[in-house]
């Protein structure tokens, strides 16, 4: 009869074993390859991992990578909030298919996605040859891997915010436009204050995402050394020239970034507790 006496409650025996399975998984899967990534950048001291971030390649990849998520992640919140707003707020007919139009960049692989681009856009694709008459580089350049970081990134804003605005209904968008105000006023009044929260934990996804995209920038970057790398890619590049060195300075500064970024985060849960405790109850 002792495990009637509080049936909601599991026994000791299966919280501990679920826990002790929970922290196993997090430590090799996660904290294990953060400590490797860190030691084996400074293996041979502070110096030798500075050296290699300093480096003028390196520091042309962290300034691609840096400038394709500072276009990628706003143009990405523009649409998913867009996206969010008609989805949750609006009846239209076609809602069901824009919902997986939006999820597809979860079920399509990031290589796949990069080659679509290059059959638009290369020299043998569609708009390859107007845009060669005219000057203009997409592929082998910025503008090509900011295409590819915002199609693989772009669920994540609009993906985080539609749930959200679902549930919050749309009673309070109602009555501020009986009384008289205007599409914007009510989004800057009421929905945004109620999803702001929702919004910055999907636009530090969506950036974290972005400076970690490897497959569909590989494809239409073209490796060049010094000028369309990324992070991930030189990190790649360092590391096929057995420069372990380098490579894993370039990924810890990666993750880094990461991990800056989630700190950001809890920092601004434990800073807001009360407000978003507030808006939980609601």
């Amino acid at each position: 009869m002792s495990g009637f006496k509080n049936p909601t409650r599991d026994p000791l025996a299966l919280r501990v074993a679920l826990t002790l399975l929970a922290v196993g998984f997090v430590g090799l899967l996660l904290v294990l390859p953060l400590v490797i990534v860190f030691k084996e950048a400074f293996a041979d001291g502070v110096g030798k991992a500075w050296e290699a971030i300093i480096e003028p390649d390196s520091l042309s990849a962290v300034k691609v990578s840096l400038l394709a998520a500072a276009i990628a992640v706003p143009l990405n919140t523009l649409f998913g909030i867009s996206a969010a707003w008609a989805v949750a707020k609006h009846d239209f007919r076609g809602k069901t298919f824009l919902v997986t139009l939006i999820d597809l960049p979860f079920s399509v692989s990031p290589v796949v996605s990069g080659l679509v681009y290059v059959l638009i856009f290369g020299m043998q694709g569609w708009f390859g040859p107007t845009l060669a008459d005219h000057d203009i580089h997409v592929l082998f350049a910025l503008p090509g891997i900011v295409l590819a970081t915002m199609f693989v990134t772009f669920p994540f804003v609009a993906r985080e915010l539609i749930p959200l605005m679902v549930d919050q209904g749309r009673d309070e968008e109602e009555a501020a436009t009986s009384l008289g105000a205007s599409g914007f006023s009510t989004f800057w009044r009421v929905t945004l204050p109620n999803i702001k929260w929702g919004l910055l934990y999907a636009v530090l996804l969506c950036n974290a995402r972005a400076l970690g995209e490897f497959g569909a920038v590989s494809v239409v970057s073209g490796h060049i050394r010094g000028q369309t790398n990324t992070m991930p890619l030189h990190v790649e590049l360092l590391y096929n020239n057995y420069d372990y060195v380098g490579a894993f300075a370039v990924a810890a500064l990666l993750a880094l970034l990461a991990l800056l970024t989630l700190i950001f985060k809890t920092i601004l849960e434990w800073r807001y507790a009360d407000e978003l405790a507030a808006m939980l109850r609601r």
